[in-house]
């Protein structure tokens, strides 16, 4: 049998494999840049603030956790937090709820030291005087940054959240080695079973290129859109 017919019939019998992992990824990747967004958005501000211990503390956070690997910040959250007490806890009618929750907190984590600095970015390209501006009408920091500074920066970086959210994606498939049913996992297992590794990981990359691929369109759609707006 062909390379391509052992792919074609890998498909043909496991495909609900792939499918739950694909399920799997995506949700994880989802929950993740959203946590990672809301998070990243309180770090900016604290990195920029003029309170200088939540501006050391917001830029330690950043440069460690993007100076240490993403597989280093998962075993920590897995294997590291129950040694000391902090566990997540079992939801009888989600499989493996724990390990989910640890996957989407280390990711999350993860995420949200780039995010920070993306909205830092989009934050500081909105003139100065937009503040000025707000602060002279009465408007204090926190309304100022809420009601005329973040709404003027998401605009600016949303499609670098476009392109974290396809990042997010490809690292996922690290969490398989907690366990996590994700494509990843799925592959592997179909490996277990198929004794066929190069035909299950050559389905696995067509797989994250359709997601990542279709994500990247997304994103390129939604700025040409943004910038038709502006005009």
């Amino acid at each position: 049998m062909g390379f391509f017919e052992q792919i074609v019939a890998i498909l043909q019998q496991y495909t609900p494999f792939f499918l739950d992992g694909i399920k799997n990824t995506l949700i994880i990747a989802a929950l993740s840049v959203v946590l990672g967004a809301v998070f990243g958005t309180l770090m900016a501000i604290m990195r920029m603030c003029k309170i200088k211990p939540l501006r050391w503390l917001a830029t330690a956070y950043i440069e460690f956790v993007r100076g240490t690997p993403l597989m280093v910040q998962l075993m920590f959250i897995f294997y590291g937090l129950p040694m000391v007490g902090i566990t997540f806890p079992d939801v009888p009618w989600i499989p493996n709820f724990s390990r989910f929750m640890a996957g989407i907190v280390a990711m999350s984590i993860n995420s949200c030291a780039y995010v920070a600095e993306v909205i830092r970015s989009g934050i500081q390209a909105v003139d100065d005087g937009q503040m000025e501006a707000a602060r002279s009408i009465g408007f204090k920091y926190g309304q100022s940054m809420k009601l005329v500074i973040l709404p003027q920066a998401i605009r600016n970086i949303l499609p670098a959240l476009g392109n974290e959210f396809v990042t997010v994606i490809k690292e996922s498939s690290i969490v398989s080695v907690i366990g996590i049913s994700d494509l990843m996992y799925s592959t592997n297992g179909v490996i277990a079973i198929t004794y066929r590794s190069l035909p299950c990981l050559a389905i696995a990359a067509i797989l994250y290129f359709i997601l990542t691929f279709t994500g990247s369109r997304l994103i390129a759609v939604l700025e040409k859109r943004m910038k038709h707006g502006r005009q």
